[in-house]
């Protein structure tokens, strides 16, 4: 990968079933405002917490690969996606930990909904030292009444500077607003199979995207 190894690498996980351009605004206000040097992308192959992807895994790193092929900061890691095992994130982070070393600061993309969650993933307070998080949140929606375990964690780790993430290689907290429309994956799935026009479908999706699901028919039942 180009870039500084000094500075911080963002990660992105997720089923992208399909990706949208909430996925998108989320990276893309990462890089602007978090420092980073690169955003990595990996789609999940065996999302463990959730109901089977609609579409093959092939399909959803070719739409990733399609929605960030114009941004060089944003790069695709397709190892989730070629293994058989569950995609769990502190083994994804340990793979990535043995990839750039100890030194490098990664930072760990998550929306607030994620985040509220997260004392019930696998391993989850090994996360810790293994990146950063970075937590989106929304105008007027913060995160209050996390559960106990999660408020100490947030308590002891919760930074305010973008800056304090290129310090040290993982260990902090920092949440940053999102001003972007909401969308989701379900929404968009049920708008396509319900033959809705591209002009409702572009506000959602990028172009590219858009382009891949009607040239291999998909999410159409």
């Amino acid at each position: 990968m180009t870039g500084n190894n000094s500075n911080p690498l963002g990660i992105l996980g997720g089923t992208f079933d399909p990706v949208h351009n909430a996925h998108l605004a989320l990276a893309y206000a990462a890089l602007d405002r978090l420092g980073l040097a690169q955003v990595l992308w990996i789609p999940a192959g065996q999302p463990p917490h959730r109901a089977s992807p609609r579409v093959k895994a092939a399909d959803r790193l070719a739409m990733v690969q399609a929605a960030i092929a114009a941004e060089p900061r944003f790069q695709l890691d397709a190892s989730e996606v070629a293994s058989q095992a569950a995609s769990y994130t502190v083994p994804t982070l340990e793979r990535l930990r043995q990839r750039y070393g100890p030194t490098r600061p990664l930072v760990l993309l998550m929306g607030a909904d994620a985040f509220l969650g997260l004392s019930g993933w696998h391993r989850w307070q090994d996360l810790f030292g293994l990146a950063h998080l970075a937590v989106a949140t929304r105008p007027g929606f913060p995160l209050d009444s996390l559960p106990p375990p999660l408020a100490a964690e947030m308590t002891d780790r919760h930074c305010l500077d973008p800056a304090d993430l290129a310090s040290a290689p993982s260990g902090r907290i920092l949440t940053f607003e999102l001003i972007a429309g909401t969308v989701s994956a379900t929404e968009v799935r049920g708008l396509v199979a319900a033959n809705a026009p591209d002009t409702a479908l572009s506000t959602l999706l990028p172009t590219a995207v858009l382009d891949y699901i009607h040239q291999h028919s998909l999410y159409c039942h």
